[in-house]
């Protein structure tokens, strides 16, 4: 089901390159599509994106927005306890991100110069929330909550209806206490274009955030630049780096439950102990027979699973590195002796007791994570990506003069002759 590997300089390289092949954010195919839904909406509005809704969701929900005082009524028909949950979520979530934020600052120099930089929240945000089969109220906390942190003026989430039209109540709830401003029942590209667009009673908005399919992830990559986004999110990917001491049963159940998001989704273990990569391996096979998703976690090991015997831990550090995974698990005696080592990485979970379920709702940090080894350049979502900076400058005529040749020469230099003349004429005695 899953390959073994020894490690050996050139075989786990080979599996890299396997996996950066399958790591495409948008099929050829899907451009052409999205781009005629795209424009169909920038023109039309909302018509045509009520129109997309009966075609790819199968029924146009009577209210496009759910008005606040529709909310309450669609939120009692959640689990009691799941309500506790999210609570308990957004605690964790909020006390995370509330530790990112960051301050505006000026200072100021003996000459009378100032300088600063003032930071602000974006003025209006677009999240997008899968609804269908792929329905994740955990990825509206991880959105919403530092947007809502970092000052975002308006927060408005569209989630596509479900077959019957209405909303799925647990991702409202949600939502709702996430702080979500405003939500419309829409989904797909059309959607996407909605917020980057504004319809009627869509509002245009400034950045676009949120998980998606294919027409989702690609309108988005399309409509980058007319609005910003987060990231073009790649197939989910899990990296194990274990020693002698870890448990080969966590160490497969860790494995399959990112392997359960998609075929294409990346499960790999690095060790240095041919116990455990076996041990492991057999119990792979046998708690994927319990697993109610196990076709896909099947499908997803045999081609994009591995598990690496290395010569040695500093081996598996150097490659983990290399690989630069969404997900990193540390199942080792001592995993904190590794931390400063690990430098690619999106999210590091440390110890036995640390699965990945854990940071995909739970304890904090975001679960909205670089893919594809784009860690090496790439952050978290974060407070950060709520925010804008601008900075400012303040010059005394004494503090210019001072600095004037200098700047004038480094003008010159760039043939910009105007530059130049723009400090020139503040000093020029000349009538």
């Amino acid at each position: 089901m899953i390959a073994t590997v020894t490690a050996d300089g050139k075989k786990e390289y080979e599996f890299i390159n396997t996996l950066k092949a399958r790591s495409q954010n948008s099929d050829k195919n899907v451009i052409p599509t999205v781009s005629e839904i795209i424009e169909n909406v920038r023109i039309n509005g909302d018509k045509v994106v009520k129109d997309y809704t009966i075609k790819f969701d199968g029924k146009a929900p009577e209210k496009t927005e759910i008005l606040k005082e529709d909310i309450d009524n669609i939120i009692a028909k959640c689990d009691s306890e799941y309500i506790e949950t999210v609570k308990k979520a957004t605690a964790n979530i909020s006390d995370f991100h509330r530790r990112q934020l960051q301050q505006s600052w000026l200072t100021t120099k003996s000459n009378g110069v100032i300088m600063g930089q003032r930071i602000r929240g974006l003025k209006r945000v677009g999240l997008y929330v899968p609804g269908g089969t792929a329905a994740y109220p955990s990825s509206v906390l991880m959105n919403a909550i530092p947007a809502k942190i970092a000052g975002v003026e308006e927060l408005i989430m569209c989630t596509p209806p479900q077959k019957d039209g209405t909303p799925n109540p647990n991702i409202i709830a949600a939502a709702k206490i996430a702080g979500v401003d405003r939500i419309f029942l829409m989904g797909g590209a059309q959607a996407v274009a909605a917020l980057a667009y504004g319809t009627e009673t869509v509002p245009k908005v400034d950045k676009i955030v949120g998980p998606g399919n294919i027409f989702v992830a690609t309108a988005k990559k399309l409509l980058y630049g007319t609005v910003d986004i987060d990231m073009i999110a790649g197939p989910s990917e899990i990296l194990i780096v274990a020693d002698k001491s870890a448990n080969p049963k966590f160490l497969a159940a860790d494995l399959m439950s990112q392997a359960e998001h998609d075929r294409l989704a990346s499960a790999i273990l690095l060790t240095d102990s041919q116990d455990i990569a076996d041990k492991t391996k057999q119990e792979l096979d046998k708690q994927i027979k319990e697993l109610s998703r196990n076709e896909i976690i099947k499908s997803s090991l045999e081609n994009f699973g591995a598990i690496i015997v290395c010569s040695d831990m500093n081996q598996a550090i150097e490659f983990a590195n290399e690989l630069a995974p969404e997900h990193l698990e540390v199942c080792c005696e001592n995993p904190m002796e590794y931390i400063g080592k690990l430098d690619n990485a999106g999210s590091v979970f440390l110890g036995n007791y640390s699965p990945e379920p854990l940071g995909d709702y739970f304890a904090g940090p975001n679960h909205v994570l670089p893919t594809s080894g784009t860690a090496r350049f790439f952050s978290p979502l974060s407070v950060d990506s709520f925010i804008k900076k601008s900075s400012f400058i303040y010059y005394t005529e004494n503090a210019l003069k001072n600095d004037a040749d200098d700047i004038v020469r480094f003008a010159n230099t760039e043939g910009l002759t105007a530059h130049a003349n723009s400090i020139k004429v503040r000093f020029d005695t000349k009538e």
